[in-house]
């Protein structure tokens, strides 16, 4: 009977858990759609106010789920379109805790979703202004793209991010090679909308280019 009790209790602890991943699962998905309808559907005047309110829900998420490392990531995009939308001496204290969450991803699992956190944080090292205004660091940048790219080579953000870094360096060739891969990556599941949007994005990079 007690062999049967703690089988049972076994199989309750097993089935929580699997019921909380899939939670988290679809509360990631949920900010990752209301991120893309912000960033590629609301008016640009609209996104600084929305890009706060996500930021709350993440921030929820990270504080829920603090040994995972996809809350982190997607809070630390939402503050880092935050920061774009909203520019001014605020950005920066945004971009910074933006840089904490993905550096805080990465020592969970670098790996999570598909290298995302490397490849936003590179995303932040090109962008981002050096010292003594910020942080930024072109070597830091290609070092965590690549390696982004190691881990997700047919990835659509992936690519698109280190092209733009090539195009920031001012190689245009090496830019456009992988603007062009990019475009030919597959759709993500459950994400057209960001899909569409970064297409359009590569594809008005390549027309900028030429």
């Amino acid at each position: 009977m007690k062999a049967i009790t703690m089988m049972l209790m076994a199989l309750a602890m097993m089935f929580s858990s699997v019921v909380r991943a899939a939670s988290l699962d679809d509360e990631i998905l949920a900010i990752q759609h209301e991120w893309a309808h912000i960033q590629y559907q609301l008016p640009e005047d609209e996104r600084e106010d929305a890009f706060e309110k996500l930021e709350a829900k993440a921030d929820q998420l990270v504080r829920a789920n603090p040994q995972r490392a996809e809350p982190h990531i997607w809070d630390g995009i939402v503050l880092s379109t935050w920061a774009g939308a909203s520019g001014g001496l605020g950005a920066l204290g945004l971009v910074k805790r933006a840089r904490r969450q993905f550096e805080k991803a990465i020592d969970i699992d670098p790996a999570s979703l598909e290298g995302s956190a490397l490849t936003s944080l590179g995303s932040l090292y090109y962008q981002v202004p050096g010292w003594p205004i910020g942080f930024g660091d072109d070597d830091k940048a290609e070092n965590l793209l690549s390696r982004a790219l190691v881990i997700n080579p047919e990835g659509i953000d992936s690519n698109y991010f280190y092209a733009d870094y090539l195009l920031d360096q001012g190689n245009k060739a090496g830019a456009r090679q992988y603007f062009e891969k990019a475009l030919k990556a597959p759709d993500r599941p459950n994400r057209p909308l960001a899909d569409e949007g970064r297409r359009k994005e590569i594809q008005a990079k390549l027309a900028g280019m030429s």
